[in-house]
């Protein structure tokens, strides 16, 4: 199905019609609907993408309210993945959406990846599986965008985009780097990610509440949206860059 090119005129405008066809033939895989996928999911809708497969675990919960674009209170308790597919259909009824309820680890690659992508938006902060996955994905030779941490920061201008053997300055990057160099890939990963020292006194000295008793108790760490929702647009935008590398001068 054609979609309604009259909702992207703006964009074609900008970006031309050979562009729009290659985005909508396109499809985006992001792992993470929190507080950067969010993000990346609404932008890539409005922008044309023709086929998103959207990958989360987790239902919507009080604690995601200021930072997480899906967190409504009409969406308390709703599972990420049928909340972002409600609101990419009221965006674009004619984009084509996928949703897998699951953790990506290294039992599910194979449902997850079961079919073609032309790239994957790793948006998760659980450090293990988003290791495991970035090396997979290196080993299946599948385009990734990585985005490191986006909590406890405060200036977007300290966001950054660079390989994974480039970051500095996050903790998360740093211990991603290590695991994956000891695991032999040293470069190759494009990462978004932010050079602002975090202040330790971010961190709250108790355990979050696991509210849908899902994934593994962490201490909550300071967040804001805008620094989120910058973090996931320019992740979306590096989509874009990378699928349009032979069309569009950026």
């Amino acid at each position: 199905m054609k979609f309604n090119r009259e909702k992207f005129k703006r964009t074609e405008l900008l970006l031309g019609s050979l562009a729009m066809d290659k985005l909508e033939k396109s499809t985006v895989t992001v792992v993470g609907l929190g507080a950067v996928g969010s993000h990346v999911i609404e932008s890539l809708a409005r922008s044309g993408i023709g086929k998103l497969r959207i990958v989360d675990f987790d239902e919507i919960g009080i604690s995601n309210f200021n930072r997480q674009l899906l967190a409504l209170e009409s969406n308390i308790g709703t599972l990420k993945t049928k909340a972002a597919f409600t609101r990419l259909k009221q965006i674009n009824p004619d984009i084509d959406v996928e949703c897998f309820n699951t953790l990506c680890h290294k039992e599910t690659f194979d449902l997850v990846f079961s079919s073609d992508t032309d790239i994957v938006v790793d948006a998760i902060d659980s450090l293990n599986p988003k290791v495991n996955i970035l090396y997979e994905l290196t080993q299946r030779n599948i385009p990734v965008i990585s985005s490191m941490g986006a909590a406890r920061r405060k200036d977007p201008s300290a966001i950054k985009i660079g390989d994974i053997s480039e970051t500095m300055g996050c903790p998360l990057a740093r211990s991603v780097r290590k695991r994956l160099r000891r695991m032999g890939v040293d470069n190759g990963i494009r990462c978004v990610y932010s050079t602002e020292i975090a202040p330790k006194d971010t961190v709250s000295n108790e355990l979050e509440d696991n509210y849908f008793d899902s994934g593994r108790l962490r201490n909550p760490m300071g967040s804001l949206s805008m620094i989120s929702g910058i973090f996931g647009y320019t992740v979306a935008l590096e989509v874009l860059k990378i699928i349009l590398y032979d069309l569009v001068e950026w």
